[in-house]
């Protein structure tokens, strides 16, 4: 694995892929989708009650960064090196979305949008709860990777994470051609969506939060049955996590913020983040779950108009002082 830094801002069409290091096969870890902006608003409560206006203390900031830019982020913290791919407008929102990436040194392959880059606005309430409201124009039924780019990427990686934005779905039959191990993030999925069922049947590690589980251990089950994914793990924030790994559920207990919870946003991408940091350096499940825990338990302490990630030295000092 490599630590050091650059990065990699090209066209999908040049069909290129080496690492920070120019060496084919030098990535750990090919994040495809995900790349956005979103829009903070510090809100009084949550649910928010109807009115005319409300005044903002907070401020309304738009910073880039979702769920493919968090886990990308994560995975950088921890000394991985990590190329993203996905699409993005020419658009003020795309430039911060670049910047994010040139700023943190993380390789990025972009595939032109002319509807736009991927936008949310994120309610967040006094006790870091947030609602996100996504806009789904950016983007059209007929998007895909250029497979030739993707082929070339997954061949250079050890692995790919893969987001549940269009076009991912499609993406999934190159991946698993291409030999990748592959995980994903169902996010707040209900068992039920046919839209998730691709990404929950192909990958090797999946994630899911119960918040609209009915019964998280059958869907668990379920899908390890269904599918291809060796570990299951479904999140439930302060409540820790359920692990599934070699037919055994085991609870994972939350671990102890670092220092106030101001926002909940990004707590899951960053799980996901240092478990697959675990993964790929040949923890057991298990540990991943601890290391998970302990990055989901930082994000929580990050405000969400900032975009930050625990670093690997700090994760391992606190894995070591917390026995995971």
């Amino acid at each position: 694995m490599h630590a050091d830094s650059g990065n990699h801002d090209s066209s999908a069409g040049a069909g290129t892929a080496a690492g920070r290091s120019g060496d084919p096969g030098a990535f750990d870890v090919l994040v495809l989708g995900g790349a956005g902006v979103d829009t903070i608003v510090h809100v009084p409560e949550l649910p928010l009650p109807y009115a005319d206006s409300y005044m903002i203390d907070g401020g309304i900031r738009a910073r880039a960064g979702q769920t493919g830019d968090f886990v990308a982020l994560g995975l950088a913290a921890l000394g991985l090196d990590v190329h993203h791919l996905d699409f993005l407008g020419d658009d003020p929102e795309g430039d911060l979305v670049r910047a994010l990436h040139r700023d943190k040194g993380i390789a990025l392959t972009t595939v032109p949008q002319p509807a736009g880059t991927k936008r949310a606005v994120n309610l967040v309430g006094p006790d870091g709860r947030r609602l996100s409201l996504y806009d789904n124009s950016r983007g059209r039924p007929d998007d895909r990777f250029p497979a030739d780019t993707l082929r070339a990427l997954a061949a250079a990686s050890r692995h790919a994470h893969v987001s549940i934005t269009h076009p991912c779905a499609e993406a999934l039959p190159v991946l698993r051609e291409a030999g990748v191990g592959i995980s994903t993030d169902l996010h707040n999925w209900d068992g039920e969506n046919p839209y998730h069922e691709a990404f929950a049947r192909e990958a090797d590690v999946v994630f899911v939060s119960v918040a609209a589980l009915a019964d998280p251990e059958a869907t668990m089950r379920r899908i390890a049955e269904r599918g291809r994914a060796e570990v299951v793990v479904a999140t439930a924030g302060a409540k820790g996590a359920q692990l599934l790994a070699d037919g055994e559920i085991t609870h994972v207990p939350a671990a102890v913020p670092p220092g106030p919870v101001v926002d909940s946003n990004g707590a899951g991408d960053a799980f996901a983040a240092a478990f697959l940091f675990g993964r790929l350096s040949g923890e057991p499940p298990l540990r991943c779950a601890g290391f998970g825990a302990l990055a989901g338990a930082y994000a929580c302490t990050v405000p969400a108009t900032q975009s930050a990630a625990l670093p690997r030295d700090a994760l391992l000092a606190r894995a070591a002082a917390s026995g995971r």
